[in-house]
């Protein structure tokens, strides 16, 4: 059995040694094909929560992010059928992040506690039992991290790893192996609720609210159906919405790379000098052909990064919404 492993303080909540009443929060995009099953593996796990006395009222709260396919009309019948299930719709897809955070706010104000995980329940959900431990325990926050990626194929395991070196270099404070599967107080989630950027990494974000925590270790499992909605080229953009949400090092990185430019450029027309009053003649076409490509190449790369930053602030400046519920399911 895993065990919670303290990481901080104790909670100073009344609730921190009363069951709680949970909610499980379940972002679903086009999970059509896996909801029926993981509607009925988490109602399950409640029943043996509520009969053990581990909570004393629970929801399951599943957020449509946009969903193109029958995914809604089957949270829907869910609710009908047990009032258990519940369910936002939002507008528009607005992404995995935005669609966690609607479930959150939408929880934060009518649970005790929190737990959010994805659809394809690849994460362990029989570690749902000692995240309310250490949550009465005195852990506003219960991060569940992967004992290892195993389960993950070489290149992703390998861009996973790397991911996480460079974010640990850059001075971010992101857990290590640990995605969105945790479980979060009342009072984390309303501090969370304070951080209004529209640029969301909530894995960052929530290790800012910096109240007590412990963490749980789990082992990953296959997906059971479907299919995964984090192809490489999503997983390379949200690494890089991490990376630029949390550090301006590589604005710093531009900085450096340009001063190091210059100087080799100042030390090479040294020598070029020094050459041409030798007698030497240089060779004009390869030196320059290269130098071009090479400098235009740097600018391009440093010019993108800038961008990037940039583009940030012209959506956060805009304060546009984050997510528009349509529909609830209550």
């Amino acid at each position: 059995m895993d065990t919670v492993q303290p990481v901080s303080g104790n909670r100073n909540d009344e609730l921190a040694h009363e069951a709680p009443s949970l909610c499980i929060v379940v972002p679903c995009y086009n999970e059509e094909e896996v909801l029926g099953e993981t509607a009925s593996r988490l109602k399950a796990l409640v029943f043996d929560l509520s009969a053990r006395g581990q909570v004393r009222a629970c929801r399951i709260l599943f957020v449509d992010d946009g969903s193109i396919d029958e995914t809604w009309r089957i949270v829907c019948e869910l609710h009908e059928r047990d009032p258990l299930f519940t369910g936002l719709k939002l507008s528009r897809n607005r992404g995995h992040q935005n669609a966690l955070l609607a479930g959150l706010m939408y929880a934060k104000d009518r649970f005790d506690a929190v737990i959010s995980l994805d659809a394809d329940l690849q994460d362990d959900i029989d570690i749902i039992p000692d995240m309310l431990a250490g949550y009465r325990g005195g852990s506003d926050i219960v991060y569940a991290v992967r004992e290892s990626r195993e389960t993950d194929s070489f290149a992703k395991r390998t861009f996973s790893q790397l991911y996480y070196k460079v974010m640990e270099k850059l001075g971010s404070d992101v857990l290590y192996n640990h995605a969105d599967y945790r479980l979060m107080s009342k009072r984390a989630l309303s501090a969370l609720s304070e951080f209004d950027e529209v640029n969301l990494f909530l894995r960052g974000l929530v290790r800012l609210v910096g109240y007590p925590s412990s963490v749980v270790y789990y082992k990953r499992a296959e997906r059971f159906a479907g299919t995964s909605k984090y192809p490489l080229g999503k997983m390379l953009s949200f690494a890089f919405e991490g990376i630029s949400s949390f550090s301006t090092k590589p604005l710093k990185f531009v900085t450096l790379l340009g001063g190091g430019v210059s100087a080799l450029s100042l030390v090479l027309f040294v020598y070029f000098i020094v050459q041409y009053a030798l007698g030497n003649t240089v060779a004009g076409w390869p030196s320059l052909i290269v130098s071009v490509w090479f400098l235009g190449g740097l600018m391009l790369l440093s010019l993108g990064i800038v961008g990037q930053y940039v583009g940030k602030i012209y959506l956060e400046v805009k304060h546009r919404p984050r997510y528009i519920v349509e529909d609830v399911a209550e």
